[in-house]
C-alpha cells in the first residue's frame, strides 16, 4: 500500500483511507488528506466536488476493493488452502501490523461505519465495501468445498469476527483477541467443508 505511481486523485483516496483507519472520519480533515497525499489543496474540490462525504465514500469503497483483492493473495500463500487457513491469514495481516507498528490503526470501513452510521451515502458505501470483501471470501470457501448455501454466511461470520477482534485488539493493546478468534473459529470453518 504505497503512493508510488498514483495520480493525485488516487493518492487522496488512499490517504483518506489511511487517515480514517487511524483517526476516524470526524478527525480526518480535507487539508490533512491533501497534505498526506502530497496533493495541492485546490485539487480536492476539483476531484471531489461532493466534498468530504464523497472523498470518505470513495476511500471506503477503495478499502473494500483492497480487502477483496487480498483474499487471492492470502490463498496464494497457503500451501493447502483451508477455510481456517484463510481466516488465519486474514487475521495475521492485523497481528503482524499490530506487533510491528502498534495498535494505532483499524479498518477504515469499520471506522466510517461507526462515525457516519446515520449518513445514508456513507452507510451505503460501507455496506457495499463489506459486500465487495465478502464475495471473494465466499467464493474461496466454495472453492475449498464449503456448500454454496453456507459459503456466504460463513464469509459474513469470518469478516464480522475479524472486525470485532480488530476492535478488541486495539482497545486492549493486545493481539490476543485475534489469536483467540483464529483458534476458536478455525475448527468450525473447516467442519463446513464437504468432501
Amino acid at each position: 500500500m504505497t503512493q508510488a505511481g498514483r495520480g493525485p486523485r488516487e493518492r487522496m483516496v488512499f490517504s483518506a483511507a489511511q487517515l480514517i483507519r487511524r483517526n476516524g472520519v470526524t478527525a480526518t480533515g480535507m487539508r490533512e488528506v491533501a497534505a498526506h497525499a502530497d496533493a495541492p489543496r485546490g485539487s480536492l474540490q476539483h476531484y471531489f466536488p461532493g466534498g468530504k462525504e464523497q472523498l470518505v465514500n470513495e476511500a471506503v469503497e477503495w478499502a473494500g476493493r483492497y480487502a477483496g483483492k487480498r483474499v487471492a493473495r492470502f490463498l496464494a500463500g497457503l500451501e493447502r488452502p483451508t477455510p481456517s487457513g484463510l481466516f488465519a491469514a486474514m487475521a495475521a495481516q492485523w497481528t503482524d501490523e499490530y506487533t510491528a507498528d502498534g495498535f494505532t490503526a483499524g479498518c477504515p470501513v469499520a471506522a466510517a461505519t461507526v462515525d457516519c452510521a446515520t449518513g445514508d451515502s456513507t452507510r451505503e458505501a460501507a455496506a457495499a465495501a463489506f459486500a465487495t470483501w465478502r464475495a471473494p471470501v465466499a467464493e474461496a470457501l466454495r472453492g475449498m468445498g464449503v456448500p454454496a448455501d453456507r459459503a456466504d454466511s460463513l464469509a459474513t461470520l469470518m469478516i464480522s469476527t475479524l472486525e470485532g477482534a480488530i476492535l478488541m485488539a486495539r482497545a486492549e493493546r493486545d493481539v490476543r483477541p485475534l489469536t483467540t478468534a483464529v483458534r476458536e473459529l478455525g475448527p468450525l470453518l473447516d467442519a463446513a467443508v464437504r468432501p
